[in-house]
């Protein structure tokens, strides 16, 4: 008799199987379902779903172009922000913006590579809102402040001490700052940004190429000397992206022509790569549904870059 119904059972599950599956009607039954819900739990329930609701962050770099987009993206999750800028007039604009949709948001003037404003961003932040939850190392040189596309051997020195002064010592010294604070609180998260161009070697670039490696290997033995802390330390590594403002017409279109001769021919997502590409993972990582991702680097560029 057992056997019976074993067998039974199995026939029933291959035949289930083998029933092609209808994903549309499964969704649209699914939101009807839970359409009355949805209606009924209102404003309540979009606050649930922020993911980041009430978690204090700051970006580096935050008041132009992709560190821009992580401040306003995050904030639309419901965090409250620190728009950490060498130029405090656009930070204040940034912030400005963000305050108008909503949400808490503070500027300040933070030259990463000064030992000195790290802390201060650091001690700004927690007078303002208690604690530091996410630090997003997103200051560079590279787009706003211009580097030079020249041979290695045709490098000026004083030019790549700048790089490695911004791009990687400021990581270091910005994540040292918050440590203290993520460390009393039980936990934080450190978001490092790095480049897709690290994995192909981008030419005549070395300088910015060689500092955004060392992030990578921060970003790695971060990890594990901060894991006893529970605190969180992972990259982004943007392929080209169109950050530019397109007011600036003209340095708009070349990005635009630049990227679309060289980048989009190797992507498997042949378009242009922009800022709001790469909030999604931020968002991500700053969340609890990366609570046990730690030392990894995640490739944003459209499918270029495979590792």
């Amino acid at each position: 008799m057992s056997l019976c119904l074993v067998s039974a059972y199995y026939i029933q599950r291959a035949q289930r199987v083998a029933e092609p599956t209808d994903f549309d009607g499964w969704r649209s039954r699914y939101r009807s379902s839970h359409s009355t819900d949805i209606v009924k739990g209102g404003n309540q329930m979009a606050e649930e779903r922020l993911r980041l609701k009430d978690k204090v962050i700051i970006v580096t770099g935050g008041a132009l172009g992709i560190g821009r987009a992580y401040a306003l993206g995050m904030a639309d999750e419901g965090a409250k922000l620190v728009v950490a800028d060498i130029n405090l007039e656009a930070a204040q604009t940034t912030v400005k913006e963000i305050v108008t949709r909503g949400h808490e948001a503070l500027a300040l003037t933070t030259d990463v590579s000064n030992p000195k404003d790290a802390e201060e961003m650091a001690k700004g932040t927690v007078e303002r809102f208690g604690r530091i939850d996410v630090l997003v190392n997103n200051a560079a040189m590279l787009g706003r402040i211009r580097v030079t596309r020249v041979p290695f051997y045709e490098l000026e020195l004083d030019e790549w001490d700048r790089v490695m002064a911004v791009n990687l010592k400021g990581t270091l010294l910005c994540s040292r700052a918050v440590f203290p604070q993520m460390k009393a609180q039980g936990g934080g998260k450190i978001i490092n940004v790095t480049t897709s161009g690290f994995f192909s070697g981008n030419p005549n670039y070395v300088h910015y190429v060689a500092s955004k490696a060392g992030v990578i290997g921060l970003t790695r033995s971060m990890a594990r000397e901060l894991g006893d802390f529970n605190i969180n330390v992972n990259c982004i590594a943007p392929g080209a992206t169109v950050a530019e403002d397109p007011s600036d017409k003209d340095a708009y279109e070349r990005r635009v022509s630049r990227v679309t001769q060289v980048a989009i021919p190797r992507r498997c997502l042949k378009r242009v790569q922009y800022p709001d590409d790469l909030v999604g993972t931020a968002i991500f990582l700053a969340s609890s549904d990366s609570d046990y991702i730690t030392g990894q680097t995640i490739v944003v560029d459209g499918g270029d870059i495979m590792h």
